[in-house]
């Protein structure tokens, strides 16, 4: 069974897909960054899980989804952006930029990539941002 199926419609604008009443699931690639991170704690050489989800309302979901998996707490980034068109790699990885200053963490973990725009940027640039090194 694919958990991530969906039949991805066109709006009828065509600037991009339709999203209404379509359920969103975390991103396969930031479920592994959730469960290495929870490896992290359990092995010591982390103190605390923080997920960040950057979207509307619904991204609450994907923070639940993270506690569930273990993490300690959630950050959710509220914006009304459209996810397919206005939530770009860079607005992302901007948004980042202002929670890790906020939150001083001593390691951040992304997903590589999303699957609905497969850019793999927002690591990247946030690294970029940041001043600090990235690991694929």
């Amino acid at each position: 069974q694919d958990l991530y199926a969906v039949k991805v419609r066109i709006a009828a604008d065509k600037k991009g897909v339709e999203l209404a009443n379509v359920k969103m699931s975390m991103n396969p690639f930031c479920e592994i960054a959730v469960e290495e991170a929870i490896r992290m704690k359990e092995a010591k050489t982390a103190t605390e899980v923080v997920a960040v989800s950057v979207g509307p309302k619904q991204a609450q979901e994907q923070i639940r989804t993270a506690l569930a998996m273990g993490a300690d707490r959630g950050v959710h980034v509220t914006t009304d952006l459209r996810l397919d068109n206005d939530l770009q790699p860079l607005a992302v990885a901007k948004l980042l930029k202002e929670v890790i200053e906020k939150e001083a963490p001593d390691v951040v973990l992304l997903g590589k990539q999303s699957i609905d725009g497969d850019c793999a940027q927002t690591g990247p640039m946030l690294a970029a941002m940041m001043g600090w090194p990235q690991v694929w």
